[in-house]
């Protein structure tokens, strides 16, 4: 008699939190109490976010009796879409024979791409990463500017508002023209609202 069928249903891909994040069960969260996640972002599969880097806390003259707040590591913005294989790690640097890390701040509508490593400081809204990107340790990179496919942003560079940098190191190649970042009738473009390609993602 054959083996009667498994009427168990396959877990979904993504699970789905209260404020509407799409995590994927095959990412790797280290340190998940110190991620904020500001709603509506989509973390893809073999992403790993290293939260469990602790920024150092100065000594706190707070009543002792008070529980305190969890340090944050990686703080998220809303509809920010992180794609697979990409790494997300505070920036850090040599402290007394060990590491000091530091926040790593990423806004609203971000697109990073596949296989992308990023220890930034910060990284503002509206901002475009290609794919293979590095973004190298406490560079801050400002509202609206689009990072090319494969580039490598030096540690502690500010890349300006409006600016494409590419190369290896990353230079300003180029300015976005007007207009950069608009879709028509909500679609999804470079440096736009990303709210479709959040609802495109299975939860």
């Amino acid at each position: 008699m054959p083996p009667a069928a498994s009427t168990k249903a396959s877990k979904p891909e993504y699970v789905v939190t209260d404020t509407g994040n799409k995590v994927s069960r095959r990412s790797q969260l280290h340190g998940t109490q110190h991620v904020i996640l500001g709603g509506r972002t989509v973390i893809c599969a073999d992403v790993c976010i290293r939260a469990d880097l602790l920024p150092s806390r100065p000594p706190s003259s707070q009543d002792p009796s008070k529980p305190s707040k969890p340090t944050v590591s990686v703080a998220v913005g809303r509809y920010t879409y992180v794609s697979t294989g990409t790494l997300l790690k505070p920036p850090s640097k040599p402290s007394r024979a060990t590491y000091t890390y530091h926040p790593l701040k990423i806004g609203d509508h971000v697109f990073i791409g596949k296989n992308c490593t990023v220890e930034a400081a910060m990284i503002e809204s509206h901002v475009w990463i290609g794919d293979g990107a590095v973004i190298g340790k406490f560079a801050i990179l400002k509202e609206g500017c689009k990072i090319l496919e494969g580039t490598v942003v030096p540690g502690g560079m500010v890349v300006p508002s409006g600016a494409v940098v590419g190369g290896r190191p990353g230079r300003v190649v180029g300015e976005l023209g007007v207009g950069w970042g608009v879709g028509v009738g909500g679609e999804e473009v470079e440096g736009g609202d990303l709210r479709e390609l959040w609802r495109s993602v299975g939860g």
